[in-house]
């Protein structure tokens, strides 16, 4: 099959297309064969070296969400999923063989249908940034009626924060960029600050909010926009110092990957309006290295997307 891979570690110029074995659906597993993938930040990662804690042999296949056509079930797989069925899925093994290729096998927990009226390349953006969202959340777990503070809120993984948050009533604070500030609005939050240095500070004269989802990788300056005994959840592991009671949550999407049931909520969610599938842009899956060499660039408004 065809793929998007990696024979060294290095810039986007490192991405190639190869030739892989076919992967088939074992006992509880589902083949899609994949019309879209989305690019995402831990792509970069992965392909940069910065992430390495794969063991397979090279070439390895990055990427993290698919959406495509179920095209073999294994035994004792399927969940109400048949062929030929259209499916989003998230591709999180630790193996060498990720979202950016022809076919992928996956557990059935990590794969559910895919929203109605979504094409594949809308679809492709919801899994892994609408689930670590959804982790974030339970791992904060607030109280109704309270009040979170989003960070990144113009980007994918900040997008569904504010609007999983927004669905669940929360009052939402986030920050923008002023070009942002309609967009973030519209995702949901009630309140807008501006972004980049001081934001904690103007977070914190709206008052201390209960919760804050570090979705730009701010970490530790944002201590004071948190009232005392809050919570802060933070992606790629970052865990801050321990003040005034206020404890740090690092998400790992891996944790919750095979939850069918929140997946598929996210699929209802999206269905309804009440998430909404961004695409900025889609490139075919020979030109993967454009496709992330934008992405680094930043500025980014919804997820990129390859096609195969």
């Amino acid at each position: 099959m065809r793929a998007v891979g990696v024979t060294s570690f290095g810039g986007p110029e490192v991405l190639e297309i190869v030739e892989l074995p076919e992967p088939h659906a074992g006992p509880g597993e589902i083949r899609v064969r994949v019309h879209a993938a989305a690019v995402n930040p831990t792509d970069t990662l992965s392909r940069s070296g910065a992430r390495t804690d794969l063991t397979d042999p090279l070439p390895w296949v990055v990427g993290m969400d698919a959406a495509g056509i179920v095209d073999e079930i294994g035994e004792g797989a399927g969940g109400g999923l048949a062929v030929g069925d259209a499916v989003m899925a998230i591709v999180a093994s630790k193996g060498a063989h990720g979202a950016y290729a022809e076919y992928v096998v996956v557990p059935q927990g990590s794969v559910v249908p895919a929203p109605a009226g979504a094409d594949h390349a809308h679809a492709a953006t919801l899994p892994m940034n609408g689930l670590t969202a959804r982790r974030a959340l339970d791992l904060l777990d607030p109280e109704p009626g309270a009040t979170i503070a989003v960070t990144g809120a113009a980007g994918a993984f900040g997008g569904y924060v504010v609007q999983l948050a927004a669905a669940a009533g929360l009052r939402v604070v986030a920050d923008a960029a002023e070009a942002d500030e309609a967009l973030v609005k519209e995702l949901g939050a009630d309140v807008v600050v501006r972004r980049g240095d001081g934001v904690a500070d103007r977070i914190r004269e709206l008052g201390p909010v209960d919760v804050l989802a570090d979705g730009s990788l701010q970490g530790d300056v944002l201590l004071p926009a948190v009232r005392d005994g809050g919570r802060i959840a933070t992606v790629r592991g970052h865990r801050g110092p321990q003040e005034r009671g206020i404890t740090w949550h690092p998400v790992r999407v891996r944790d919750i990957a095979e939850d069918r049931g929140r997946l598929d909520a996210l699929r209802v969610l999206a269905e309804s309006g009440a998430v909404t599938l961004r695409v900025a842009d889609t490139y075919p899956a020979e030109r993967a290295a454009e496709a992330h060499a934008r992405l680094e660039r930043g500025g980014t408004r919804g997820r990129l997307v390859l096609t195969f």
